[in-house]
């Protein structure tokens, strides 16, 4: 090989491993290309003050989507005209388990008019295999409580809506040496039950949302996406991302099964919207 071909062949690996490696680079830093989305208990007290109002500062903070956790004596059109006027998808709602066995008919109903594509089970307490029995679920009563996901995940998915439960830390206490979230997960249909992790709570409960993620990502296509406080006494409270203990590099990474994420914020000290606003900032700005 002559020289003036060595050059040209060393200019041209050259630069193939350059653009191979900023390549590798912006794929290891590509951001998470889903549209921002907010739980509204995050705005629990400002929205029976002004419904409208908040709905649209959300809008403005860059929020695309929400799950509802009550529908503040709205009707299912009210509700749904609100979110129109605002430009935000209402994807999901929470419902508790006693709300899901009592009236599915009616919430199946007004998620339809709403456009729901999820109801999520938002907690599973007083619901015992004994009715007349009181207090914390036993590992009977949750196994009880994944035979009725299933039924209710059944009914909702001939209703063309996806049913899902939601954690806390309850569903990661141990009896026998089971734990109580594996369980679940053991249980549940995947025809008929999803989950979404909460992964502020599953760091709070001591366990890594990425074993879970890793494991079964197709299980889990909605995410909470929650910082969490370490407070000097060992216990957890809920603050603005990227200021808590929850990595969501690695979580996001693993969660490969994806569909929807919506930040919740529970607590506040400082103003709520402009906490909010720094939520959907931190997550815009993300890279992976």
């Amino acid at each position: 090989m002559s020289n003036s071909s060595r050059r040209d062949f060393l200019k041209t690996t050259g630069a193939v491993a350059a653009a191979t490696l900023v390549n590798a680079r912006n794929l290891a830093a590509a951001p998470l290309r889903l549209p921002i989305g907010l739980q509204l208990y995050s705005v629990r007290n400002l929205l029976p003050k002004d419904f409208d109002g908040t709905l649209h500062q959300l809008s403005a903070a860059g929020y695309k989507e929400v799950e509802a956790a009550g529908y503040f004596n709205k009707t299912a059109a009210e509700f749904r005209h609100a979110m129109d006027q605002a430009g935000l998808r209402c994807i999901s709602a929470h419902h508790t388990l006693v709300q899901l066995r009592s009236q599915l008919d009616e919430l199946i109903e007004f998620g339809h008019t709403l456009g729901l594509e999820y109801i999520i089970c938002s907690s599973s307490g007083g619901v015992h295999r004994d009715p007349s029995a009181k207090g914390d679920l036993t590992l009977d009563d949750w196994r009880y409580v994944a035979g009725e996901f299933n039924r209710i995940g059944e009914k909702l998915k001939s209703a063309s809506i996806t049913f899902g439960m939601h954690n806390h830390v309850p569903e990661f206490a141990v009896e026998n040496g089971v734990l109580v979230y594996d369980e679940l997960l053991r249980l549940t249909d995947p025809k008929f039950v999803v989950f979404e992790m909460d992964c502020g709570w599953v760091t709070a409960a001591g366990h890594n949302p990425v074993d879970y993620l890793s494991k079964a990502p197709e299980r889990f296509p909605l995410l909470h996406v929650k910082d969490m406080a370490k407070e000097a006494s060992g216990q957890f409270h809920s603050t603005v991302m990227g200021r808590g203990v929850v990595d969501y590099k690695p979580i996001l990474r693993a969660a490969t099964g994806l569909k929807h994420y919506f930040i919740e914020q529970e607590e506040f000290d400082l103003d709520t919207m402009e906490a909010l606003r720094l939520d959907a900032e931190y997550m815009r700005k993300l890279d992976l």
